[in-house]
């Protein structure tokens, strides 16, 4: 039996479910469809950080210079599993054109603004809606082990500096005082008093209710199986359930993006970079801050009685498996800048894919191609952050309002143009 809706969501991440209660929120007719649980993807087990200071592209300066030394070491922060791959290849010949200052810097202020952005959103929704998700916002701390990487961190502080992002540059001594957890021989760190942290599933998991109680329809375990293009348009979502007629399609899957626009006849590069997660329940110390390790690129984040370490940046296709080599790298490097670093309890494990474009930025808007297509995919690991943003925004496309940011730099065609 087909259905009619006005607009059909496919995802239901934290910028798929964004999409929703905003739509919803608006009086139109909406419909999620979530392949799994709600928030069972990259939005579930993330670092949970909302990081306006950290707005930085993964194709940086220095970051393909880096990532050749440890591309090659299966405990390296960023790793490519070995595989003939004409998309990989592909995908790193775009990427590598963007690891240059220049590019970085026309990222940043993007990036900055989103996430600033979404911090009032997520501040906003906490308090219209009441809910509960261990939300923090008491700023960051990132950590450097090497007193040679910590002296190339004031060059970090004059480039956020351009763009009005204001961080304080901390010796040892001072990092200590303020969390006394940190190893001795740590050199120090870059405070911040603006970023947030959550636990990204629990906020998820309740702007999904508040979406359903401004009307939207939220169906979980139903798969997108085929999209009918027809003149340019979609006409008709193929699921598991049954089929949908909608007048408006937002693609909101993630990962899983690049497969269904195949069904449309489009493309656009992106590659499912895989992040673990550990989450230790009532650890023997909790620091008061999130932290940032900043040679091995480890968060750790504190969620309420809980502490997460997060990290990784592995291309290894729509692979899940966990790696444990890789989650004992977490640990060890959270065990070389921290003590007391335990627990009674086993921690619990977690993997999940975050969809990275060559050029690190987004795809958001509407497609050229496919006129009743909106995009909001491609976030890489800054997903959670801007999520309430683009969900915004997308609703702010379909109701042909004034839109938040410019998406013109996000645009869905820019590679096939």
């Amino acid at each position: 039996m087909k259905q009619n809706t006005d607009i059909l969501i496919i995802g239901g991440g934290i910028i798929g479910v964004s999409a929703a209660y905003y739509l919803a929120k608006a009086g139109l007719d909406v419909t999620l469809l979530e392949k799994g649980e709600i928030c069972s993807g990259s939005s579930y087990g993330n670092a949970g950080f909302i990081p306006p200071t950290h707005s930085g592209p993964i194709p940086a300066a220095g970051v393909l210079t880096q990532g050749i030394k440890w591309m090659l070491d299966p405990k390296s922060p960023f790793y490519i599993k070995p595989r003939f791959d004409i998309e990989l290849i592909r995908w790193l010949w775009r990427f590598q054109s963007y690891c240059n200052k220049e590019a970085e810097e026309r990222t940043i202020p993007l990036f900055y603004d989103m996430q600033t952005r979404s911090l009032a959103l997520f501040e906003e929704i906490i308090a219209q809606e009441n809910i509960s998700c261990d939300y923090v916002q008491a700023g960051g701390l990132t950590l450097y082990k090497s007193e040679r990487t910590f002296a190339r961190a004031q060059a970090e502080i004059e480039t956020m500096a351009k763009f009005g992002i204001d961080v304080k540059l901390l010796d040892g001594n001072s990092v200590r005082k303020l969390e006394p957890m940190i190893n001795n021989d740590v050199a120090g760190g870059i405070l911040n008093d603006e970023d947030a942290h959550l636990n990204p599933a629990l906020f998820v998991e309740a702007l999904s209710k508040q979406a359903e109680k401004y009307g939207a329809h939220i169906l979980k375990h139903t798969e997108v199986l085929g999209l009918d293009n027809v003149e340019g348009r979609i006409s008709n979502v193929h699921t598991t359930r049954e089929s949908y007629h909608p007048k408006e399609v937002v693609l909101a899957a993630g990962a899983w993006s690049t497969s269904l626009v195949k069904m449309l006849n489009l493309s656009f590069p992106m590659q499912s970079a895989k992040g673990y997660s550990l989450t230790m329940e009532n650890p023997a110390q909790l620091p008061t801050l999130p932290l940032f390790l900043g040679e091995s690129q480890v968060a750790v984040t504190p969620i309420g009685k809980s502490l997460r370490f997060a990290g990784t940046l592995e291309l290894a296709g729509f692979d899940l498996s966990i790696n444990q080599r890789r989650i004992n790298a977490i640990l060890e490097a959270a065990q070389r800048y921290l003590d007391g670093v335990s627990s009674e309890n086993e921690p619990k494990l977690w993997s999940g894919l975050r969809p990275v474009p060559p050029d690190g930025l987004p795809y958001i808007g509407r497609s050229e191609r496919v006129k009743n297509l909106i995009v909001a995919t491609g976030h890489g690991m800054l997903g959670v952050s801007m999520g309430p943003i683009t969900g915004k925004v997308v609703a702010q496309i379909i109701g042909e309002e004034k839109l938040d940011f410019d998406v013109l730099p996000f645009a869905v065609e820019r590679f096939s143009r």
